[in-house]
């Protein structure tokens, strides 16, 4: 599972790396016109994903999880085949559209499988693990995608996608020779979709979906626009490479120490911890959309980055604990539908307001998402306090396998 996960997200970061750069034609620097383009035609794969989720994870509850993880690789693989075809924005974002369909079936599926392996008393640290795959494939593909924007001519941007697509469709070869004879499939259950809505909306869950939620409306703009903002902002992309690789060596070697913190102490205590970080990330960013990239604001970017690592695992695993009261691949959807949907909302928000207003206009929005991010989290400790048993592992103790 987590050797196909490696492949699958190392060919999504190399591509969403190279997109802005693809679309609008050159390797370095965008302008405000090209901004909305790229963030319409971005923002068309969180539709997808959102919009189709909870049915790929209903399907891997109804009839297995390796039918519905294979299905979306292999979709995936043929669909990044295709834009290596085009730049014109319309079919692109046709494109984008499908991807985020098939993106969706993946993460849900994928999870799903983690879950179904993993006991409670060690969920934090399988999620920590395929946290830490699962990121340092895409922080991989990044690193080699910004790299290589520096090396090739753009017109040879689309042999990228060819490679994308090769690792996909490779992703599913390991995938499916490792996990031959191996059934990862849950009983058969029934659960309409009016009644899964009506769960999604529940307090207890709301108080880990949300969260990710506003994380998102972040790393969404990130995502896409770091390359082609950090070249026009003079910082070579080998350096960038170089700096992205490092942090997902740091990645793999964190997350799964950070997914046994979670089980020893509690989701909600390294959900703190990781809102900390990620309040510190955020105003680095504003600092350096202000005042360019200056090495104390790098700093402190990269300083806060680590205690926001803490983040992923422990909610990951407070997200599978709710499986009791959902089956578990449409709870794992329920992560991927609002994680599309931060990114959507997040695209079209930063993109409209760098438009308008320039570097203000982003300060705004990155202070917003620090105090939706604080406010968030002093809800959900206010209602662990009064209920424990929405954070387990904290009203039980240090488990035996974290001691």
């Amino acid at each position: 599972m987590f050797g196909a996960t490696l492949f699958v997200r190392f060919g999504f970061g190399l591509s969403v790396a190279i997109f802005a750069s693809y679309i609008v034609g050159r390797s370095s620097g965008i302008d405000a016109e090209s901004v909305g383009t790229v963030g319409l035609v971005s923002a068309l794969a969180p539709v997808g994903e959102f919009s189709t989720v909870l049915l790929s994870g209903m399907l891997a509850d109804r009839h297995g999880r390796f039918p519905v993880l294979f299905a979306g690789m292999g979709a995936a693989a043929v669909l990044l085949a295709l834009a290596s075809l085009t730049r014109d924005p319309w079919p692109l974002g046709a494109i984008n559209l499908g991807f985020g369909v098939a993106s969706g079936a993946i993460l849900a599926a994928s999870l799903a499988v983690v879950a179904d392996e993993a006991d409670s008393a060690e969920r934090g640290l399988e999620m920590g693990r395929f946290d830490a795959v699962n990121l340092l494939g895409w922080i991989g593909g990044f690193a080699v995608g910004f790299g290589l924007l520096g090396v090739l001519p753009n017109t040879e941007l689309g042999g990228l996608f060819l490679a994308a697509s090769g690792l996909l469709a490779l992703g599913v070869v390991v995938g499916h020779r490792w996990t031959r004879g191996h059934r990862a499939t849950a009983p058969r259950t029934r659960r309409d979709v009016a009644g899964i809505l009506r769960t999604v909306f529940q307090k207890e869950v709301l108080i880990v979906t949300l969260p990710w939620l506003v994380i998102y409306l972040l790393l969404g703009t990130v995502f896409v626009f770091l390359g082609t903002s950090a070249t026009g902002a003079g910082i070579s992309t080998g350096y960038l490479a170089i700096a992205i690789g490092g942090g997902g060596l740091l990645l793999l070697l964190t997350q799964p120490s950070m997914g046994r913190l979670a089980d020893r102490y509690g989701r909600s205590r390294l959900m703190l911890v990781g809102t900390a970080g990620f309040v510190g990330v955020l105003v680095g960013a504003s600092l350096l959309t202000q005042y360019g990239a200056k090495p104390e604001f790098l700093a402190i970017v990269g300083i806060s980055a680590l205690p926001a690592l803490a983040y992923g695992p422990a909610a990951l695993a407070a997200l599978a604990d709710l499986s009791q009261k959902i089956p578990r691949a449409t709870t794992m959807a329920i992560y991927s539908l609002v994680i599309s949907l931060g990114m959507l909302i997040g695209l079209l928000v930063s993109t409209g307001l760098y438009s308008r207003y320039g570097a203000d206009g982003l300060d705004v929005y990155f202070g917003a998402i620090a105090a939706a991010l604080v406010l968030l989290t002093i809800w959900r400790l206010i209602e662990v306090r009064r209920h424990p048993k929405l954070d387990p592992a904290a009203a039980a103790g240090p488990t035996t396998p974290a001691r």
